[in-house]
C-alpha cells in the first residue's frame, strides 16, 4: 500500500515569520476526513503516525509546480528558456528578486513548513511513541530524515539560514541566520541519526529506509568538499570524501542499477512495476487516486514537452502531454552525447510524433512541385493519421543532405537530397552551416530549430512523460518521481575519488554507467520508448484516440530519428565496448568531451576529469532536478552558463559571481522579523540578512 493513501495535510502559514501547524486536506485510509488537530492529538501514538506520513506529503514539493524548473533546471548549461522565457531564473536578470513571487517564496515556506512537523515529532516521540513498539526507530528515523532533507534543501538554494530545532509555542518572529558550516553540521547529524534509526526495507511503498540516509549522507559529504564553500570546508574535506565513498558504495550493494536505463522511464500505469524498480532509493509518491493527488499532483511532465500542436496534422493528447513548454534542451544537452553509442540520448529525448488527425494534415502544394518526392503530386497529403507527422533531426554540422525550399528554413520547406520531407521537419544544422555552442540571431550557425526568446520547437526530455492523466489538459501528473536513484550514488563516489585523484577508482564506477549506457548485442536502435505510452492502459483513452475525440491514433511514436539523424545503416551490433573507459588518458582525449574542455579553457589532467564527471553526470541525470545545485556546489555554474546557455547572449541578464550562487531569502520573511526586544527590523538589519547583492 502507497503511503499516499493516507493523508495528512501540513502547511506552513504565511502570517509573518511565525511557523506553524495546520490540517488542510484529507485522510484517506478509512475515507474519514480530519477537519482539526490540536497539538494534544501529537501527544498519542496515533497522532505521530499520522504526523510523519503528512510530512511525507513535502516531497512532493520539488514536483509539484513551477519551482521544479526554476529552481533546478533553469540558468544551467543543459536547458534554456522554452516557450516561456523566464528571465530571472534563466538570465539571471533583476526580476530575481526577494519579493519574486515565483518559487523562492514557496521553497522557503515549503521546506519550514517541513521543519516545524519534524521538530515535533522529534521532541514527542520519545516521550509519547511506545518504545516497545516495532515503529518506534523507523518513525524516529524519518523525523530526522525529513528535518535534514528540509533544512538541505534551504542551503543549497539560500545558504546558511536559521537553525530552528524545537516545535513553536506561538508565533515567533526573532530569528537570526546560522553559518553554512553550522547548518551542514546539524543537517549531517540529522542524516546519521536517521541513517541509525531507519530499516533496511520500508514497511510500505515509498518509506524512508536507511539507504535513502545514505544516499543524502553521501550527497551532503560531497556539497560540503565542494568548490563553492572552500573559504571554510579545508579541515572536513578528507572526511567528508571518504564518508562519500563509504555511504555510496552502501547504496549501489543494496540498489543494483537497472539492466537497461530505459527501464527507469518504461511507465505504463500508475503503481506499476516500473515504479518499483531497483535503483530507486527514494521517490515522491503519486498516482491515480484523484482524492490524494492534491492541490497539483506530479507537473514535471508539462515542463519540458516541445510544442507540437499547432502543428498541422497534430492535436495535443494524452499521449504527447500537455505542452507548458517551459524550458528548451540546449546545444550542449545534444553535443554532450555520443549519439551513435550511448544509448541515454535516444532513451532521454523524443524525435518523432505521429500524425494524430489526418484531416488537419498539410497537402503539398503548386509551389511544392519542383521538389515533390517519388510518387507524390501536387494536392496529396503530406503524412496522414498513423504516420509520422513531426520529426526531429540531431545531426552534426558538415552534413550536406538537408537544404531549404524557400530560405525560411520553415518545418514543411526542408529538402533533403533535392526532395521535400513530408514531416514537419525540424533540422539541427542545414548544409552550410557551422557549429555554435549558442544560437545564432542571423541563422549563419546552427539555428537549433527555433530563435530565443520564445523557443516553441526543441528535441524534448522523455523522461517524465505522462500518458496515464484523465485528460488531455490535465496537469495532475501519476508518477512517482524520483528523489533519489543509485546510479547517483555511482557517480558521486567517482567524483569523490576523482577529488582524491584516484582516477583509477573514479574509472571504475564511471564504467558502471557507460557500461550499461551502450548499446546491447541486438538491441533495436531505433525503437523509442517512454511514458507517453501509459495511454495504452489508461481506461480515458478508448479507441486509439489517446483520450481526445477527433484524433485517430495518439501522436506517441515508438520510434525515433537515430539513423536518419547519425546517418549511418542499420546495425543491432553492442556499442558497450565504445563507451567504456580503459585509462585516464579515455577522459583527457575524449572526442566528445573535448570541445567542452576547450569551451570551458580547462587544461590540466585534474579539472579535465572534474568536467568529464559533470558532462556524464548531464547524461545520466538530465533533466532530474539537479543541475543547478551540482553547477553551484562546483562553482562551474558561471563559466557553463556563459558558455552553453544562449540566454548569456542575449542582453537579459548577467551572471553574477558575488550574488548569483545563493537565491534571494524572501522579502516577507525579513518584513516580519523583530529584533530580541520585539521592534521591527531596520532597513539596514533586514540587509545584513540578505544574501549579498539583492
Amino acid at each position: 500500500m502507497k503511503i499516499n493513501h493516507y493523508i495528512l495535510g501540513l502547511s506552513l502559514m504565511a502570517a509573518g515569520a511565525g511557523l506553524c501547524l495546520t490540517s488542510c486536506t484529507d485522510k484517506f485510509l478509512e475515507e474519514d476526513l480530519i477537519t482539526q488537530k490540536s497539538t494534544d492529538t501529537y501527544k498519542t501514538q496515533d497522532g505521530l503516525d499520522e504526523l510523519v506520513t503528512g510530512a511525507y506529503q513535502k516531497l512532493k514539493f520539488k514536483f509539484n509546480y513551477i519551482w521544479a524548473i526554476e529552481c533546478y533546471n533553469m540558468g544551467v548549461d543543459e536547458f534554456t528558456s522554452g516557450a516561456n522565457n523566464m528571465t530571472g531564473w534563466n538570465a539571471y536578470s533583476t526580476s530575481l528578486n526577494s519579493t519574486e513571487t515565483g518559487a523562492n517564496q514557496p521553497m522557503w515556506d515549503n521546506m519550514y513548513g517541513l521543519v516545524e512537523p519534524a521538530n515535533i515529532l522529534i521532541q514527542n516521540i520519545p516521550l509519547y511513541y511506545s518504545q516497545k513498539s516495532a515503529n518506534y526507530n523507523t518513525r524516529l528515523g524519518e523525523a530526522y530524515f525529513l528535518r535534514a532533507y528540509a533544512y538541505f534543501e534551504l542551503v543549497k538554494q539560500f545558504g546558511g539560514v536559521p537553525l530552528k530545532l524545537t516545535p513553536s509555542t506561538g508565533v515567533e518572529t526573532h530569528f537570526t541566520r546560522n553559518s553554512l558550516e553550522e547548518c551542514y553540521k546539524q543537517i549531517i547529524d540529522d542524516f546519521e541519526k536517521s541513517y541509525d534509526l531507519l530499516p533496511e526495507t520500508p514497511a510500505q511503498t515509498g518509506r524512508i529506509t536507511k539507504s535513502a540516509a545514505a544516499h543524502f549522507l553521501a550527497k551532503a559529504h560531497l556539497f560540503r568538499a565542494s568548490e563553492l564553500y572552500d573559504d571554510w570546508n579545508g579541515s572536513y574535506k578528507e572526511a567528508d570524501l571518504d564518508a562519500v565513498i563509504k555511504y555510496g558504495k552502501e547504496v549501489i550493494a543494496a540498489h543494483p542499477l537497472c539492466n537497461d536505463f530505459v527501464q527507469l522511464w518504461d511507465y505504463k500505469k500508475a503503481n506499476g512495476d516500473n515504479e518499483k524498480v531497483s535503483e530507486v532509493v527514494l521517490a515522491a509518491q503519486f498516482s491515480d487516486d484523484k482524492a490524494t493527488r492534491g492541490r497539483y499532483g506530479n507537473q514535471m511532465h508539462l515542463y519540458y514537452p516541445s510544442v507540437y500542436q499547432n502543428l498541422s496534422g497534430c492535436i495535443r493528447d494524452i499521449s504527447g502531454d500537455r505542452e507548458f513548454c517551459y524550458v528548451s534542451a540546449t546545444e550542449y544537452s545534444m553535443q554532450v552525447f555520443d549519439r551513435v553509442n550511448d544509448s541515454r540520448f535516444w532513451k532521454s529525448f523524443i524525435t518523432t510524433y505521429n500524425c494524430n488527425s489526418t484531416k488537419g494534415a498539410p497537402s503539398y502544394t503548386a509551389d511544392d512541385a519542383a521538389y515533390l518526392p517519388d510518387g507524390k503530386n501536387v494536392g496529396d497529403k503530406r503524412f496522414v493519421g498513423k504516420e509520422i507527422g513531426v520529426k526531429y533531426i540531431v545531426n552534426d554540422p558538415g552534413d550536406t543532405r538537408f537544404t531549404d525550399e524557400n530560405g525560411k528554413k520553415s518545418d514543411l520547406g526542408v529538402l533533403k537530397d533535392g526532395k521535400l520531407e513530408p514531416q514537419h521537419t525540424f533540422i539541427r544544422y542545414y548544409k552550410g552551416e557551422n557549429f555554435s555552442w549558442n544560437i545564432s540571431k542571423d541563422n549563419t550557425t546552427g539555428n537549433y530549430y527555433n530563435l530565443m526568446p520564445a523557443i516553441n520547437r526543441s528535441v524534448a526530455l522523455s523522461k517524465f512523460r505522462d500518458g496515464y492523466r484523465d485528460s488531455y489538459n490535465s496537469q495532475f501528473g501519476t508518477r512517482d518521481a524520483i528523489i533519489a536513484r543509485s546510479a547517483d550514488d555511482v557517480l558521486m563516489v567517482a567524483e569523490a575519488y576523482a577529488r582524491k585523484k584516484d582516477y583509477s577508482n573514479a574509472i571504475t564506477y564511471l564504467n558502471m554507467v557507460r557500461d550499461r549506457a551502450g548499446y546491447s548485442e541486438g538491441e533495436d536502435r531505433a525503437k523509442h520508448v517512454d511514458g507517453g505510452q501509459a495511454y495504452k492502459n489508461n481506461s480515458v483513452c478508448t479507441g486509439g484516440t489517446a483520450g481526445r475525440p477527433g484524433t485517430e491514433c495518439p501522436i506517441y511514436c515508438e520510434t525515433n530519428t537515430y539513423y536518419e539523424s547519425n546517418n549511418i545503416p542499420v546495425s543491432t551490433a553492442s556499442t558497450k565496448s565504445k563507451l567504456h573507459l580503459n585509462s585516464l588518458s579515455d577522459i583527457l582525449n575524449s572526442t566528445v568531451d573535448e570541445p567542452i574542455y576547450k569551451a570551458l579553457n580547462l587544461t590540466s589532467d585534474y579539472d579535465k576529469v572534474m568536467c568529464f564527471i559533470l558532462d556524464e553526470r548531464t547524461r545520466e541525470l538530465i533533466g532530474e532536478s539537479q543541475r543547478w545545485e551540482d553547477l553551484a556546489r562546483t562553482k562551474t555554474l558561471e563559466a557553463r552558463w556563459n558558455a552553453f546557455n544562449c540566454a548569456s547572449t542575449l542582453g537579459q541578464g548577467k551572471f553574477d559571481p558575488a550574488k548569483n550562487y545563493f537565491r534571494p531569502i524572501p522579502q516577507s520573511f525579513l518584513d516580519d522579523l523583530t529584533n530580541e526586544n520585539g521592534q521591527a527590523l531596520t532597513k539596514e538589519e533586514k540587509q545584513a540578512l540578505q544574501n549579498p547583492g539583492y
